[in-house]
């Protein structure tokens, strides 16, 4: 059984944010290690544009998180508290965050993307090119690279797949090259 077939299951075929039936797809909740049926969620068109497009987000329409922040699965919950975190400026969603309980570890991922942090406070990664790098996103590299504990080296033009940042440090981030995982300095990679 495929991952949309068995999210549908999961659903009954709606969408597990908003409940729409229309429109419905795979949406992996970043930064993805697992993907599958844990890392995913089924999600409509209109809920997937808005969480991947900030600038596109209509309050009225995650009204919805109500219901669907109580989901028994992690990766609903991680997006709800997301959404609820980056409409608290409209009131009722502090009233939703204030109720929600989150196991440290789906906390941990939903804060992952700095969803809900100040302007001011979110440390924003930048590729070589000044262009603004989010979790989940792919780079390649700019540069031969030496990976430190390692006689390998990342050449010039390798694509990373599905980086994950560094909550602490701007200037890092993580992704896997070849079946290694290693760290990155983000002025050697370029978002693709």
């Amino acid at each position: 059984m495929s991952l949309i077939e068995q999210l549908k299951e999961r659903s009954g075929s709606v969408c597990e944010l908003c409940a729409s039936k229309e429109n419905l797809a795979v949406y992996e909740v970043p930064p993805v290690s697992t993907g599958g049926m844990d890392g995913s969620l089924l999600g409509c068109e209109t809920c997937i544009s808005q969480i991947e497009n900030p600038d596109s987000t209509i309050a009225n329409h995650w009204r919805c998180l109500n219901d669907s922040m109580w989901s028994e699965h992690e990766a609903v919950k991680a997006v709800a508290w997301r959404m609820l975190s980056r409409l608290k400026s409209e009131g009722w969603t502090q009233d939703l965050l204030d109720m929600m309980y989150l196991e440290d570890e789906t906390l941990k991922w939903a804060q992952a993307t700095g969803e809900g942090e100040e302007a001011g406070e979110k440390i924003i990664h930048r590729d070589v090119n000044g262009v603004v790098l989010n979790a989940g996103d792919n780079v390649v590299l700019v540069k031969d690279l030496k990976v430190k504990g390692s006689s390998m080296v990342a050449k010039q033009g390798t694509a990373v797949r599905r980086i994950s940042l560094d909550r602490e440090n701007a200037e890092y981030i993580e992704g896997k090259v070849g079946a290694q995982q290693i760290v990155i300095i983000t002025k050697y990679v370029k978002k693709i």
